[in-house]
């Protein structure tokens, strides 16, 4: 079916004439009195009665003068949804971060870019850094934050903030009284530790093997919640981002261990997919992160 057909006969069916369908189109009136015989012809159905005056459309015209008005409705709210997608009226980001960054630096980032654009639907996934990673290859996610090692010559890292792991420890654990650590001693106390595939894992593995170190994992946890609940239990010494221990600190629930020698300090990375179309969501997204 010939849509430029439809389209005229929509026209003349709703003026209610072809000299009024013409003005409308701003076509010739001889145009449309062809385009209409061929579009009659085309369908093998007399659409519109011609009458001493104007036109009427017929029983197949106004079956498919129903069906017109429909598909066009849904063409010009194709074409304001787009508008406004490009406005920001609109949309959805689908986010990805590790834990450390999803739960306890990005929130408020989040929060700044929804005062700013309501319109915009936002969605936040939080995993380790390899999941974050192939989320993004995937298309899963729009942008991801990660916090491990760079691994992917398809993907575009941007520091865009530093952390720093710290070890903690309980009030009450040996460690927490003695004072500054002995790095030697740092392969005598179990850790906790997260899963393969955690950036600050990664990280941590890494600082402590340049330096002839071993960790000795007590037990492996998913949650950044779950081992600061152990640790402050007195389980075991664990690694984690002082970004994610403030509180309890203010607390008093944890306690910092100074490791003699021993400072970790990390990129934290914006990851787009380098081949990705970037949205105007994503890119004002974008701006409210580096403004932030």
């Amino acid at each position: 079916m010939n849509l430029n057909h439809l389209a005229i006969f929509q026209a003349v069916a709703a003026s209610g004439s072809v000299s009024g369908g013409a003005r409308e189109l701003h076509i010739s009136q001889s145009a449309v009195s062809k385009q209409l015989a061929e579009f009659e012809r085309a369908l093998g159905v007399v659409l519109l009665d011609r009458l001493p005056r104007g036109v009427r459309p017929t029983e197949a015209g106004r079956l498919l003068l129903g069906y017109a008005n429909r598909l066009f409705a849904i063409e010009a709210e194709a074409a304001q949804a787009l508008g406004d997608l490009q406005q920001l009226g609109r949309g959805r980001l689908a986010i990805g971060a590790s834990r450390t960054i999803g739960g306890y630096m990005l929130p408020e980032t989040l929060a700044a870019f929804a005062r700013r654009h309501p319109g915009v639907e936002l969605s936040l996934q939080v995993e380790n850094t390899q999941a974050i990673e192939a989320k993004l290859l995937a298309g899963e996610i729009d942008i991801g934050f990660a916090e491990g090692v760079v691994s992917s010559d398809q993907l575009d890292y941007r520091v865009y903030a530093e952390d720093e792991l710290v070890l903690i420890a309980a009030p009450r654990h040996p460690a927490a009284a003695a004072g500054p650590l002995a790095l030697a001693a740092l392969a005598e106390h179990p850790l906790l530790m997260h899963e393969p595939g955690s950036g600050t894992r990664a990280v941590t593995e890494r600082a402590l093997a340049a330096r002839g170190i071993r960790p000795r994992p007590a037990m492996t946890l998913a949650s950044t919640e779950a081992i600061k609940h152990a640790v402050a239990g007195g389980v075991a010494l664990a690694f984690l981002s002082a970004q994610a221990i403030r509180t309890e600190l203010k607390a008093g629930i944890l306690r910092v261990v100074e490791v003699k020698g021993l400072r970790i300090r990390r990129p934290l990375y914006r990851v787009l997919l380098k081949s990705a179309w970037r949205s105007p969501a994503l890119e004002a997204f974008l701006e409210v992160l580096k403004a932030r």
